[in-house]
């Protein structure tokens, strides 16, 4: 009821309140049925279709939408083309939606449901002005006797329901409480009563959370973030056993975390294992074939094993393939084929065929890689030409070494490792870390790059270089950017799609602005950069430990690693200095390609990315140069080109610094901000902390890593980030 209902249902003291009169659009919709009933009676598809035509609207498509589109059509009026992009607007229940591509990166975002239409008469063929309906239609051809469609206000999706929510999301929690409640909705921290609990996939892979078990013990669905992404968009509540993500999962089964599992072992060991794709020379593992002896094949310098992913969120389509030509010993050439959803890989369309003759495996191969992404191979594979197009696949260019996902350490060789070392026993177990398969697992889950079907650890520099160039030329081409409204965020739709198509994502999203590109696609480019170097660090570590591996990859980094005694001088400052300048933080900006140091353990632990079930984590202690010419600013630079040119040194000057007075005078003169954190002056700075960019490598210098473990102290559910402590 509204206010007004219920203000007369007081007045009348308990009468019922009068209904509402039907809109007047109620009997334009009466009539709209009336005249769908007879066109579709008496007029035939050919008919329509010549109508379309005439009047210079799409006459593609199934007889269903040919039919609905040309009863608008006559009803309604001709639809101009769509603002974006002047493709042709489309009907789909709810709104009419462009059909048309923004570029051959992505499909046109637009959508209104009150769309403009030509003021022009209708052409009617002859066929048609003959038909028994033909009276009918003259009714609208002109366009004073128009109505206009009326699709009236959209009902909150969420209306009644309560939601609850768990784990890393691709947008923050305080975002989703916003837009739940804004659609009706409530978000609640328990399970207990809730309508669904919404979590990221990666959910599942790491063994689960406490959240999880309990909804599954108590019969409530669990669905994918998706579910909330399109029941917004639809205005309707979606289905939810479409967007189950955990029905075939038990409380007690491998993967979930519940009470009677260790989440040290099972859940670790479970999602260690699940990279099906590990390189270029990797065998897919589904294929079975690995276990045979199997082997990519090569020729003339050729490894014929290629990925390809396609995001288009707009078409609803998040895509992987992989096609494989494996030698078997003894066997014929197998050609492997995969294709499906990224994150959901159970419902692939899958395929195995054995091929007696060479050269017609290798053609089958080619012709299928030119209908996957409308290009040749060849030119792809010797000298990387590659076009995108519409519709169309684009590679995921893998370098010759093994993602460290799958050459890491696993769980059961950590302990063999350092028992056959030769290290300094805390320097093993340091080097234990590094090298462990799990952490890099982990850091992928973090980002939504866990797919297992593509070895994003692994990528070539190749590749690396052009998702950069794409980052960077979308940051500078935003920065002049003239458009608003909808052309404004069909800009940065295209670059989303072409981002998570070169960055493939379990959980793919339309960036909004500079922050979500910070955290979503600079960071997440960073990490992946940081593990194909850990990649080619690490190699194939899945051998017996006997042979001392970590003494080996020791060897590679190329550096002295030696522990620091916790009754020295040292030991204690840096204790000093991480107990003075941390307290809980969120992430911030970008500085362009920079090294980003801070005077403050809250601003540098943040990158840790720890969380409850693994708390430990490293920070780095280096001593940084700004030069001897330095820029103090109160915000990141709109322009850090120059920056980059000159080599600048930048001081960000943040709301809070650490106390001067307290500052301690290392070896060499170095400074060390000891002081706890105080006001700075600068009120008004988007920046918490100071921050310090340098462009020139060689002004920093790392001296200590430092292990370090989180505790937890009153985690907040808003949003607004864990508090927690540090301990050495």
């Amino acid at each position: 009821m509204t206010r007004k209902q219920k203000a007369e249902s007081k007045t009348h003291d308990g009468e019922q309140a009068p209904k509402k009169a039907k809109p007047e659009n109620g009997k334009v919709a009466i009539e709209f049925d009336e005249f769908c009933k007879a066109t579709r009676e008496d007029l035939s598809i050919e008919q329509m279709l010549l109508i379309l035509e005439a009047n210079g609207e799409e006459s593609s498509g199934s007889d269903d939408e040919v039919i609905a589109r040309c009863q608008d059509l006559l009803f309604y009026g001709p639809l101009k083309k769509c603002p974006v992009c002047n493709s042709a607007l489309e009907y789909t229940g709810r709104s009419y939606t462009c059909t048309g591509a923004y570029s051959e990166w992505s499909s046109c975002p637009f959508s209104t449901r009150d769309p403009s239409r030509k003021e022009e008469a209708l052409k009617l063929p002859d066929l048609v002005l003959d038909s028994a309906v033909s009276d009918l239609i003259k009714k609208h051809q002109e366009p004073s006797h128009r109505p206009q469609r009326d699709l009236g206000s959209t009902d909150k999706p969420f209306s009644g329901m309560v939601i609850c929510l768990s784990g890393r999301l691709s947008r923050t929690h305080n975002y989703w409480r916003r837009e739940i409640e804004k659609h009706g909705g409530k978000v609640s921290n328990s399970v207990i009563g809730a309508t669904c609990l919404v979590v990221s996939p990666a959910e599942r892979d790491r063994g689960g959370s406490s959240k999880l078990a309990e909804a599954l013990e108590r019969g409530i669905p669990v669905v994918r973030e998706e579910w909330l992404v399109d029941s917004i968009e639809k205005q309707e509540a979606q289905p939810l056993d479409a967007y189950d993500i955990a029905s075939n999962l038990v409380v007690e089964g491998k993967g979930i975390l519940g009470d009677k599992q260790d989440p040290s072992e099972e859940g670790l060991e479970s999602i260690s294992g699940e990279l099906k794709l590990y390189g270029k020379r990797g065998v897919h593992k589904d294929s079975k074939l690995q276990n045979m002896g199997g082997m990519i094949f090569e020729k003339d310098g050729i490894l014929y094993n290629c990925a390809f992913a396609l995001c288009d969120q707009g078409r609803r389509r998040n895509d992987f393939c992989i096609m494989q030509l494996i030698v078997v010993p003894e066997t014929c050439l197998h050609l492997y084929y995969k294709k499906g959803r990224i994150g959901g890989s159970t419902r692939a369309e899958e395929r195995l065929e054995e091929w007696d003759i060479v050269d017609d495996a290798v053609k089958e191969f080619v012709r299928l890689f030119e209908e996957i992404t409308g290009n040749e191979f060849e030119p792809w594979e010797r000298e990387k030409k590659f076009k995108k197009k519409r519709s169309k696949f684009h590679p995921i260019d893998m370098d010759d070494v093994i993602d460290a996902r799958y050459g890491g350490l696993s769980l059961r060789q950590l302990g063999p490792a350092v028992i056959h070392c030769k290290l300094e026993p805390f320097v093993a177990n340091f080097m234990k870390v590094l090298c462990s398969r799990a952490i890099y697992r982990y850091a992928m889950t973090e980002l939504g790059s866990d797919t297992p079907d593509l070895p994003i650890g692994m990528l070539s520099n190749f590749h690396l270089k052009i998702c950069e160039e794409v980052l960077i030329n979308f940051i500078e081409s935003v920065k002049s950017m003239k458009e608003t409204g909808q052309k404004a965020e069909a800009v940065w739709s295209d670059f989303s799609q072409r981002w998570f198509t070169l960055m493939p994502s379990t959980r793919p999203f339309i960036f909004r602005d500079y922050q979500e590109l910070a955290d979503h696609a600079a960071a997440a480019l960073e990490t992946v950069r940081d593990i194909t170097v850990a990649s080619y660090l690490i190699g194939d570590m899945t051998g017996p430990t006997i042979d001392d591996p970590l003494s080996d990859r020791y060897m590679k980094l190329g550096c002295s690693i030696s522990p620091l005694e916790k009754n020295s001088d040292d030991y204690k400052l840096i204790l000093n200095y991480l107990e003075k300048t941390y307290e809980p933080v969120k992430v911030g900006d970008i500085f362009g390609k920079a090294i980003v140091c801070t005077d403050a353990a809250a601003e540098a632990a943040k990158y840790g990315f720890t969380a409850v079930d693994r708390p430990d984590g490293f920070l780095i202690l280096a001593v940084a140069s700004l030069g001897e010419q330095i820029i103090e600013i109160k915000s990141p630079p709109e322009d850090t080109n120059s920056l980059e040119e000159k080599q600048l040194g930048v001081k960000g000057l943040g709301r809070k610094k650490p106390d001067e007075s307290e500052h301690t005078i290392w070896k060499d003169n170095i400074k060390v901000p000891c002081g706890p954190l105080t006001p700075s002056g600068h009120k008004e700075s988007p920046l918490k902390y100071n921050e310090y960019a340098v462009y020139n490598p060689k002004q920093v210098s790392i001296r200590f890593v430092v292990g370090v473990k989180f505790e937890e102290k009153g985690v907040i559910h808003k949003g607004e980030g864990d508090k927690k402590g540090i301990k050495v």
